[in-house]
Formats: C-alpha cells, structure tokens, sequence
C-alpha cells in the first residue's frame, strides 16, 4: 500500500493562513501525476510552525480532497508522547491511512526512551506507524538495534530513512524483516535505497516534479534500470537546488516561481538569499520547468 513516490507535502500559506484552495489544487496535481501517497504535515510541510488547530486542518483537508484516490500518511509526531498520541488520534478519526512519528526532538531520548515513546503510541492508536528517522533534525538517531526492536511492536510497519547511511539502511532492512518498509527519507539515494530493498521515497523534490520522481520508481520496480537511473542522474542536480538552503525553504521558493502555489513560508524560515536562488532558479531552467 506505501511505496513508490510519495510526497512530502507542502503547507501553502496566503497572507498568513493555510490556503484551503491552493492545497486542494496540490492535491489534484498529485493524484494526476501518479504520487503514490500524500505526506503533509512533515518538515517540508512547515509543522514546527503550524498550530494545533492548523496542523488537524490541513490533515483533515487533504484526507477530504484525497476522496480515498491514494492514502494519506499524516505526519504526527512530536517531542511529547502525549502531544504525539493526540495528533495521530485525530489522524485516524480523520481518515488518514497512516502517521509518520518523526523522533522525538530537542530533548534528546536514549534508546530505551525512542523504543518506549514509539511503542505508547502504537499501544494507544490503532493505526499504521511509519517511523521518521532524522538526526540532523531531531539530534537522535534510532539506532539499527532499537528500530529491530521496534520493527516486533504491533502496528510500526516500516521507517522513513534520512540519516543519509546506507549502511545504516541495509542493517535495519538485514534486522527489521522482509514486511518492514524501508523508505528513502533523501531525493538523492532514493534508486540506492530501493536497490537494497526499499520500497520507495518520501519526497521533498516530488513537490515540483512528481511525475518523474513516479516514474523513476516503477521503472525499478518494473526491472527498466536503465530508465530508473537515467531519471535519477537526470534530477540529481535540482535535488541538490532543493537544499540549498533549509528544507522546505529552495521548494517552496521553486513552487511560487512555477505559479504553484504562493511562496509564503513563516518565520523562523525566511526568504532565500539572492545568490541561493539564483542557483535555484538555474537548476530550474537547466530541467526545463522555467
């Protein structure tokens, strides 16, 4: 049910509020370009910034502009496993077909802390956990040993992967079993990760270019991998534009230039420097968007 490309939804803003419109537009624009799943409220979905009463809007909007065409993997998590059990309650009464549990952040758990806090969360909330393993974000990795743990906890069905070590990815997919979904939390090793048994990519870069990204992934998963790699070199380079600076700030700056949607992102993010987006806008042209 999760694999292939699915996306790492953006949250669009207009004059401060989430834009129901725009996101209903983004909605449609991926369910025609063949995503295979809907991610909002991620990182590149801006939800540090989102209040509660937004962060179950815009869940509850995109389960509703889905109508059920593909799923929807509500981003859910948080540094209070508490706060964490709430937002994926209201997922799952939304509709949403999974959550993403993004490690807890900040306060920087042990091991035993990630394997307890993931686990209440399965316990309270009937519902598919894919866990969201980042450490450049979060300060924490789950190490390969507690996601085997994990990978036994009823209901934790798989982990986006960007600690950006394929080593680290082939012993979890080595230790986690043949069910555990290993997905590609990074554009850039999304055709190495699937080579060692994953399943797909959540992703930043689908935001602008979701055909291609889909395309790259049946074609392996098809055995066409001189297509899937053609594809892949073919975008590597608007994959580096996309972190030039601060995920989500280079794709939500892309989006506002191809009239996507309106470029607002909220503080502490800001506004790109000049001479970032001009590397931005010639990744652009040089993949003939702009």
């Amino acid at each position: 049910m999760f694999k292939g490309s699915m996306v790492a939804l953006v949250t669009p803003f207009r004059n401060g509020k989430v834009d129901g419109l725009a996101l209903k537009q983004l909605v449609e624009f991926h369910i025609k370009s063949g995503t295979a799943a809907l991610v909002p409220c991620g990182t590149t979905g801006e939800s540090a910034t989102l209040s509660y009463a937004e962060h179950d809007e815009v869940i509850e909007r995109t389960v509703e502009y889905a109508k059920g065409r593909i799923p929807v993997i509500a981003g859910t998590g948080s540094n209070s496993t508490e706060e964490a059990i709430a937002l994926t309650k209201h997922a799952k009464s939304s509709g949403a077909a999974a959550s993403l549990q993004v490690s807890p952040y900040y306060n920087r758990p042990t091991q035993k802390g990630l394997y307890l806090h993931f686990k209440a969360i399965a316990e309270s909330v009937d519902i598919p956990i894919i866990l969201y393993n980042i450490a450049s974000r979060t300060g924490v990795n789950i190490e390969p040993e507690t996601m085997a743990k994990l990978s036994q906890v009823k209901g934790i069905i798989g982990v986006k992967e960007a600690s950006g070590s394929l080593e680290q990815m082939a012993r979890i997919k080595k230790s986690c079993g043949k069910d555990f979904l290993l997905i590609s939390g990074d554009d850039a090793l999304t055709l190495p990760v699937m080579a060692i048994g994953g399943v797909g990519i959540i992703s930043v870069v689908a935001n602008i270019i979701p055909k291609d990204v889909a395309l790259m992934c049946s074609a392996f998963d098809k055995g066409d991998i001189k297509k899937s790699e053609k594809l892949h070199y073919g975008m590597l380079d608007l994959v580096k534009a996309m972190f030039v600076e601060t995920n989500p700030i280079p794709v939500k700056t892309a989006m506002g230039l191809l009239k996507m949607c309106d470029p607002e992102i909220r503080l502490p993010l800001c506004e790109m420097l000049p001479e970032n987006k001009d590397k931005l806008v010639k990744a652009l042209k040089e993949y003939k968007l702009l």
